[in-house]
């Protein structure tokens, strides 16, 4: 088979792997940027601008994630790892998408099936590329898939269940227009079959919309009593009138863990994993790395990292899991998102002692934000490290003060990625 590699990062790199492994295959690689990852050795490639337009005469060309499917031009058929993966897995998938906390939900779900003595692989959009695990799972094992709008983008396929969490805009500067958003997610709940199901978040239109793309198998709210999925009520998660354990046994900060939790307990319930296991499962995991990470206690000021949050409701949800005074770092690229609530959960919120917006957006959001919040102390910071922006940060703080590096964007203008983001953070902050 004639096959394109279409985008040469992580995901291109497996996918190279796995179709080259058969040696009948014939394969391209196309980026139109020279890969930071070496090419391998002997490999054919097609390096340059346009190189995405130029592939026909392939049998199958296989795009990474971030690749729109619009952006290829070919005769031939568009594929990706996801669409192959769920084509070819023995296991039961568990796929798990929603603007924000889908990393987290996924992980938790792992956790749970783990301390019930099950074989998990935690896949996807959570940095582990498929189909390196695709030839060694087994039938009896489980598969948790975080699933991205770019994973969903095409999929032909739905996953066994379908956890559906909060939608709201993002990437837009991806996708066409949020209804292409949508569109892309709803394929996680589009091709599911009687005996499969859909767990979908409580109070979102979006979610309750994508629960709505097909009426086979069962759909279930999670965090309300009303469908039989699991909720908070006095401070345990119950379904029905039944109290499953106590939210102690969570060992993550926040509303919005709680609510990510209901729908993991939700997932664990359907496969009838008991209530000691739930519980085991919830005290195993200890949080992502950059997902309101605690740093360090620095003469009683505390510094949180959050730099996985790139959209508005991640930041909202983070300032939300604090009372003392906080001071936000807030600032990136422009994703397009409404900053709009942003600045008016900061106006409702009387604990934002100071906001500091740095990076590509800086003047704009401070715009936004000082429309909304006229007395409120906002600071556009001009550094172009982020060691300078923590020195000035010094200036501020006072004991009892949580400084929150939550930004609420995507992180290309002066990092590589969130993970360097974030992990530069951790590093200036531990050297303070």
């Amino acid at each position: 088979m004639n096959i394109a590699i279409a985008g040469y990062g992580i995901e291109g790199e497996s996918n190279y792997k796995y179709w080259s492994s058969d040696k009948n295959n014939h394969i391209t690689i196309f980026n139109e940027v020279q890969p930071e990852r070496e090419l391998p050795v002997d490999s054919n490639a097609v390096i340059g601008e346009n190189a995405f337009e130029k592939m026909n005469g392939f049998d199958l060309v296989v795009r990474t994630a971030g690749l729109a499917p619009r952006k290829i031009i070919t005769d031939g058929k568009i594929w990706s790892a996801t669409n192959e993966f769920f084509a070819k897995c023995p296991a039961k998938i568990i796929g798990v998408t929603g603007t924000k906390g889908k990393g987290t939900t996924a992980s938790l779900i792992a956790s749970i099936f783990e301390a019930a003595g099950k074989k998990v692989w935690l896949l996807g959009n959570i940095g582990v590329p498929s189909l390196d695990s695709l030839p060694i799972i087994q039938p009896d094992d489980i598969v948790v898939y975080e699933m991205s709008s770019f994973q969903l983008w095409d999929l032909e396929r739905s996953p066994h269940v379908a956890v559906v969490l909060l939608i709201e805009p993002d990437h837009l500067n991806v996708h066409d227009d949020f209804d292409d958003y949508v569109k892309a997610k709803s394929n996680i709940r589009k091709y599911q079959k009687a005996g499969d199901l859909c767990i979908f978040n409580p109070t979102n239109k979006y979610s309750a919309q994508i629960a709505k793309t097909s009426n086979l198998g069962e759909a279930v709210r999670y965090g309300i009593k009303a469908d039989g999925g699991v909720y908070e009520k006095d401070n345990s998660f119950y379904q029905s009138e039944y109290k499953i354990c106590s939210t102690l046994a969570l060992q993550l900060i926040g509303q919005h863990n709680i609510e990510n939790a209901c729908a993991a307990i939700t997932v664990a319930k359907f496969f009838e994993l008991t209530d000691d296991e739930i519980e085991s499962g919830l005290q195993r995991f200890k949080g992502l790395p950059h997902r309101i990470e605690f740093v360090r206690d620095l003469n009683g000021v505390l510094y949180y990292n959050d730099s996985f949050s790139s959209a508005p409701s991640a930041t909202i949800a983070a300032m939300k899991s604090f009372d003392k005074p906080e001071i936000v770092v807030l600032g990136g690229v422009d994703k397009g998102a409404d900053f709009s609530v942003l600045a008016t959960e900061i106006k409702n919120r009387d604990n934002i002692k100071k906001v500091i917006v740095i990076g590509e957006i800086g003047q704009k959001l401070a715009k936004i934000l000082k429309d909304v919040n006229s007395g409120l102390d906002i600071e556009v910071s001009n550094a172009k490290s982020l060691r300078l922006i923590i020195e000035q940060i010094q200036l501020s703080v006072l004991p009892g003060d949580v400084v929150l590096f939550s930004p609420a964007c995507a992180s290309f203008d002066m990092f590589k990625n969130f993970y360097d983001r974030g992990d530069q953070f951790r590093e200036i902050v531990n050297n303070l």
